[in-house]
């Protein structure tokens, strides 16, 4: 099979999927153009681009860096189809209307180039009556696609094939889809709503059937099914507010329209319930109209109340006994919630217990296996574990003799019994859906192992459900040293050449924080390979890559030695990022999620970073009351001098503003892409957008660096802007000060940053070494310790977890 390349991508339709699905194109550098219906006034592109505009004021952020809406070519039906001639993939999102998309498909059909794919982006019409308006040439290559709202951060992406769409189509498209998008693939049947919304979707509506049966507010079920229950924090209502309740609405609509008795015996459900119907009256459509089931006004968040169509205050808690429940192993919390008297208990029992019989009974009809449902509920409804999971783990036989008891004593939400597999057969004998050989699939009666795509070769450790037999990073490879901060081992087997393989360093403190112990293996791994490898990789499985230096672990010295105990960790952590950046083999940074204060100097300092999307990237320390001590500051100061002899200008202060402002404001990049616009990253650094292959970029790029003649670059001292820049930074400062934007505390801080950045007090233009920064750095942090606010500021994030503003 010869290799899909997307070389430019068109979407068809600027409503808010489409558009957000181009923003995400965009920040994966997929060129992409937008279409829509010509404007009746104005420029003929207006629809498309007041969509674009728009990309710029969503929240959260479709766009990586907000200024790449740029990057999104316009076109318009009338105008611009030549263009889709260009085109390796076209994406329809329009309106969820099956005569326009056919109208849609007829209209462009002539324009298509002979290799590309056409894939729908519909949430839940049948994708093979939308092949059929389509020229028999086409329908090898077209599908559906179903982005889940927001596509920049929603990880599930379901394709679903036609009876006429080429296997070797969806197969290149899920390859596209999983390294380009960095996405989660489910193929799902073309069946109503298709898997996650199909099961999710009938989830919520049994919910809010099950929140009727037991009269529980909404606050209190919302406080129920979020986190405490292992799904995603915002609950039940919460998630419909943000989803939008007429999209809701849609999606009900299409089980309705589609189904019956006969082919859902849970179809009984399926009816609009009362309050939605209600809010949808009133225009109350949720987070998009300010009001759904949830109304904030001012700092009070009310909840709406049905029978006086009111909105009543709101915040109510669940009854922490179930709380204490929720957090018993699976097999024990079942029995608990099944044998509750309270309704809270019991209703948690039922919302479960339906959630199993639903997807047990469906399981033949709408997916392949029972992996693509799981992994569907994990990635597109923010599950900790999908249905069948949380059943294997409590007990496969024993709850469903659970569930089928409640079916014969008429408790559920339907007669039909569980399957014959359920109890008897392969399923039964293995306890449960997902064994070693594979999870079952319910049509074919026998388990399916994952699929073995070229592109599923660059996961050295995909994310397992329970019961798969995948490697686990915590104990595979080889292991060259291990304690209780950290593990340093190897992919590489016992046929490796010397001087040839990887070393991995894998931080298993809390967080991630760099500890002493951390610093001291972080060396060791330099140790290492110097002597008998290519390079590191600093890589720790699971989020985050390093929420920074542990604080704890220094407290205990503290409090013994003062605040000379700090001063030799301090100058110990930063021998340890010198040591890094001046190995003689590259040290490359796999850097996931949180990469704050140590963790981002940890980053800056290693030979290249590996950066998956969706990672936040900064040096935070003034949150605690505390300058960067561990070598960010002299890393702000050397890259402004570095960009500086890049320029035809003289003077480096312009180039530092920026970095000592993202210091001084703890700014963190909320994007790789935003990250590297505060300069913790730079261009050579490589962005990945899937975060399951970032260990294998991460290990091709250290030994692509090593394989290209690694040098760590040369010492050299580097001028700085000394006390002329101080005084300018200082004087902005006391602007701001007295004009009550930063506390005196604050205005502290921030001069002793300019202090350090800018030099100390030297002449403009000095020559100084990274070591003397750091010096200054470390006395500015040391003295800061012993100042009492900054010892507020520490204990209460330590206690809280949140920043203290004194």
């Amino acid at each position: 099979m010869s290799r899909f390349q997307v070389k430019k991508v068109a979407v068809l339709g600027a409503g808010v999927m489409g558009a957000q699905i181009a923003a995400h194109l965009v920040n994966v550098k997929v060129p992409v153009v937008l279409f829509d219906l010509p404007a009746k006034e104005g420029p003929k592109n207006g629809i498309v681009t007041r969509a674009v505009e728009g990309l710029k004021k969503l929240k959260p952020s479709p766009l990586g860096v907000a200024d790449d809406a740029a990057l999104i070519g316009q076109a318009n039906y009338e105008e611009h189809l030549e263009q889709l001639r260009d085109c390796d993939l076209i994406i329809e999102a329009i309106a969820e209307r099956m005569d326009w998309k056919l109208d849609l498909y007829k209209k462009i059909a002539p324009f298509v180039a002979p290799h590309a794919i056409v894939a729908s982006n519909t949430s839940g019409l049948s994708i093979t009556k939308l092949s059929e308006a389509l020229p028999e040439s086409i329908k090898p290559r077209f599908c559906g696609i179903h982005f889940f709202n927001p596509p920049r951060y929603m990880v599930l992406v379901e394709l679903i094939n036609t009876p006429t769409t080429s296997p070797e189509v969806l197969d290149q498209l899920e390859a596209f889809v999983t390294s380009g998008l960095g996405k989660g693939v489910v193929r799902a049947h073309d069946t109503p709503n298709f898997v996650a919304n199909r099961v999710g979707i009938a989830g919520m509506l049994a919910t809010m059937k099950e929140v009727e049966n037991f009269g529980l507010t909404y606050d209190v079920v919302d406080d129920l099914t979020g986190k405490k229950l292992g799904r995603a924090s915002s609950g039940t209502f919460r998630t419909a507010d943000v989803v939008g309740l007429d999209t809701m609405a849609h999606v009900i609509k299409t089980l309705q329209d589609n189904l019956d008795d006969k082919s859902d015996p849970f179809y009984a459900s399926f009816g609009t319930p009362a309050v939605l119907q209600k809010l949808l009256e009133l225009g109350n459509l949720g987070q998009k109209a300010k009001a759904g089931f949830y109304k904030k006004v001012g700092r009070d968040v009310l909840r709406f109340d049905l029978e006086s169509e009111e909105y009543v205050p709101g915040g109510q808690k669940a009854d922490e006994v179930y709380g204490r429940m929720l957090r018993k192993p699976a097999a024990e919390r079942l029995r608990l919630l099944r044998n509750a008297e309270g309704a809270q208990g019991q209703f948690l029992w039922a919302i479960l217990r339906n959630s199993f019989h639903y997807a047990a009974v469906h399981l033949g009809t709408i997916a392949d296996n029972a992996r693509d449902v799981d992994q569907a509920m994990r990635w597109g409804f923010g599950m900790k574990q999908g249905p069948f999971e949380l059943w294997q783990e409590a007990g496969w036989l024993d709850v469903a003799k659970m569930i089928q008891e409640d079916i014969d004593a008429g408790k559920a939400l339907s007669k039909a019994p569980l399957p014959e597999w359920v109890f008897k057969g392969p399923v039964a004998e293995a306890g449960g859906v997902h064994t070693a050989q594979g999870s079952w699939s319910a049509s074919a009666q026998k388990f399916i192992a994952r699929r073995a795509l070229p592109v599923y070769e660059r996961q050295h450790f995909p994310e397992k459900l329970l019961g798969e037999a995948l490697p686990d990073f915590a104990t595979a490879g080889t292991t060259l040293h291990e304690d209780d901060a950290i593990r340093l081992w190897t992919l590489e087997g016992a046929d490796r050449a010397p001087g040839t393989g990887i070393v991995i360093a894998s931080i298993k403190t809390k967080m991630h924080a760099i500890s002493p112990d951390v610093a001291e293996g972080l060396a060791q791994a330099v140790d290492l390979a110097e002597k008998d490898y290519e390079g590191v990789v600093i890589w720790s499985g699971d989020e985050p890559f390093s929420a920074g230096a542990d604080l704890q672990a220094m407290l205990p010295a503290f409090m013994v030695a003062g605040v000379s105990a700090i001063e030799g960790a301090e100058a110990e952590l930063q021998n340890t990022m010198l040591r890094i950046r001046y190995a003689n083999v590259p040290v490359v940074a796999a850097v996931r999620g949180l990469a704050l204060g140590g963790g981002c100097e940890l980053a800056v300092h290693s030979a290249r970073r590996v950066v998956h999307m969706e990672s936040y990237i900064g040096l935070v320390e003034v949150g605690v009351g505390l300058v960067p001590g561990a070598g960010g500051l002299t890393y702000i100061a050397r890259r402004a001098a570095e960009n500086a002899a890049t320029s035809t200008g003289k003077d480096i202060l312009p180039f530092l503003t920026e970095g000592f402002t993202a210091a001084a404001m703890a700014k963190v990049g909320t994007s790789a892409l935003e990250s590297r616009k505060l300069g913790y990253l730079l261009d050579s650094d490589v962005i990945v957008p899937h975060k399951d292959e970032l260990l294998f970029v991460a290990i091709n790029e250290a030994k692509s660096l090593a394989k290209g003649g690694w040098r760590a670059p040369a010492k050299r001292l580097f001028p700085v802007v000394g006390r002329s820049g101080i005084a300018t930074i200082k004087g902005s400062l006391v602007n701001m000060r007295d004009g009550g934007f930063i506390s005196q505390h604050d205005f502290h801080i921030a001069g002793l940053i300019a202090e350090v950045v800018c030099g100390g007090d030297v002449d403009a233009g000095t020559l100084v070494s990274e070591e003397y920064l750091m010096t200054l750095e470390r006395k500015a942090f040391c003295a800061l310790i012993e100042h009492p606010k900054t010892q507020e500021r520490i204990l209460g994030m330590l206690s809280t977890g949140k920043p203290v503003r004194n």
